[in-house]
């Protein structure tokens, strides 16, 4: 990848807001840097907005709103369909968009723009299937008619992690049921979502309809849109901490809310499972996105008489994972986020160190230029150890063990978490009593990826609230409305 082809791509993507179907500087002129994590060289500055910014985007959400909501279903599933033409156009910009703010592999890169397609594509689909019914009541006297309606207003914050899919998953239902929004993705990865909100108008998106805000100052403009009685809905991905506050102050508004909160996600390896799988399981479900996913396994949870062989061989694999810029032909293992990212990292491997956990191999971060860590392996990891509590975001694979079954599962829910688990096993009633026992909204049952958009995306408890992605993820975005009327025979 030659750099002059990362400067012409840089020049193409908008640096200012996207407010009312007009690319705007902020009202007071701020802007902030876009790094390359893998350089710590700055990319391009993008627009700060201010208060008066997101107030002003969502002043045209709601005045594109009405006229939105009335577009036929059919309209609008065309509109997003061809987005998602676009987007495939331009696949290998955003992949290579995504790789120079965040730091993941092109690979990668190029997967996510598959996977953050799809949600376009789905919702393109779902739009004309939004269904009421129609019925007698039960006494006979009437007529009762059930039916969807928009929500409203809404406002979406995305993460940096996977930029261009958590936009999408987002956006695409709201608009496929009639609402329109306002985006603010995280300050550290902006830049794909304001290519994408290109690609949205040149779709055909009104408007309007779809507004797009990057800040500095993301808590009082997201707490000042909030707090606006003309917002309905508010969707986030991001930290539990954070989405906490948001619930706060979501609750004043009576505010419907889409929470995909943080992870601790269990990966129980059995003593029937077939280790190979098991091993390329835990390859992917723990190093896809450089460890930082909600859904990275965070404790590997395997039975103690595979447990030295489960690590003699991903320690074996894990030997052999490239890592460098995600623009070099074959990296797996880019650079962390930032720096914060990777003093935490290091933080939860010291700790269990520390507390008697044995390093396989990594264990350090790597000098720069960038922000990398390196891949990690860790074996015995004690109860109370940190990295059992807190979600690692970061290329390290914590091993511990168990004994039987019901030390596996109670493990396996000793969390305030209970987004994803990963079961390995061969034996077939196990794994249905692990899909009654676990106490995670997904489960993969001997895979390693579980995301789809035709599938109900979402956790329990601290993990959050609500589901994105199949046809459970439209119905976040609509309102139901009984109408009981005189029985037509009376």
């Amino acid at each position: 990848m030659t750099r002059q082809r990362e400067l012409d791509l840089l020049s193409e993507v908008p640096d200012e807001l996207y407010i009312g179907g007009r690319w705007r500087p902020a009202s007071d002129a701020a802007t902030f840097p876009v790094h390359d994590p893998a350089t710590g060289d700055g990319l391009k500055d993008v627009a700060s907005a201010t208060v008066e910014d997101g107030l002003a985007a969502l002043d045209a959400a709601d005045r594109a709103g009405a006229d939105w909501a009335r577009t036929p279903a059919r309209q609008r599933a065309e509109i997003l369909r061809r987005a998602f033409d676009l987007l495939q156009e331009r696949a290998e910009d955003f992949a290579l968009l995504m790789t120079l703010e965040m730091g993941k592999s092109l690979a990668e890169a190029r997967g996510e723009v598959t996977y953050g397609g799809e949600f376009l594509r789905w919702f393109s689909e779902e739009a004309v299937r939004v269904q009421g019914r129609y019925g007698a009541n039960p006494e006979g006297t009437g007529r009762m008619v059930v039916t969807q309606h928009p929500v409203g207003p809404c406002y979406l914050i995305t993460p940096w992690n996977f930029p261009l899919a958590m936009a999408t998953r987002k956006i695409a239902p709201a608009l496929a049921a009639g609402c329109t929004v306002v985006v603010k993705p995280a300050a550290l990865t902006p830049l794909t979502t304001l290519l994408l909100a290109r690609v949205l108008e040149e779709a055909g998106v009104p408007a309007g309809v779809v507004n797009v805000v990057t800040t500095r100052a993301s808590g009082e403009v997201s707490e000042a849109i909030i707090r606006d009685p003309r917002l309905r809905k508010l969707s986030f991905t991001g930290s539990t901490p954070v989405g906490q506050q948001l619930l706060e102050q979501a609750a004043r508004g009576v505010l419907r809310t889409s929470m995909e909160l943080g992870g601790n996600a269990p990966f129980v390896v059995f003593e029937d499972a077939d280790l190979d799988k098991a091993v390329d399981g835990a390859l992917t479900a723990k190093f896809r996105n450089i460890g930082q996913a909600c859904t990275a396994a965070n404790r590997f949870i395997v039975h103690r008489s595979v447990a030295d062989e489960f690590s003699r061989r991903v320690t074996a694999r894990v030997e052999q994972l490239p890592v460098g810029r995600g623009t070099e032909e074959g990296v797996v293992i880019g650079p962390l986020i930032d720096d914060r990212a990777v003093s935490k990292t290091h933080a939860l491997v010291t700790d269990a160190l520390d507390r008697g956990a044995t390093l396989h191999i990594g264990g350090a971060a790597i000098p720069g230029p960038g922000t990398f860590y390196q891949a990690t392996v860790l074996g015995d990891v004690r109860p109370g150890s940190a990295i059992l509590r807190e979600e690692i975001f970061g290329p390290v694979l914590a091993v511990t063990t168990f004994d039987d079954e019901d030390d596996a599962v109670r493990l396996a829910n000793d969390t305030e978490y209970g987004l994803v688990s990963y079961v390995y096993t061969e034996n077939l009633a196990r794994g249905q009593r692990m899909i009654e026992r676990l106490a995670t909204g997904m489960m993969g049952l001997n895979t390693g990826v579980v995301s789809n958009a035709a599938a109900p995306f979402g956790g329990w408890h601290l993990s959050g609230l609500g589901r994105e992605g199949g046809p459970e993820g439209i119905h976040e975005y609509l309102e139901t409305k009984y109408t009981l009327t005189p029985d037509p025979h009376a």
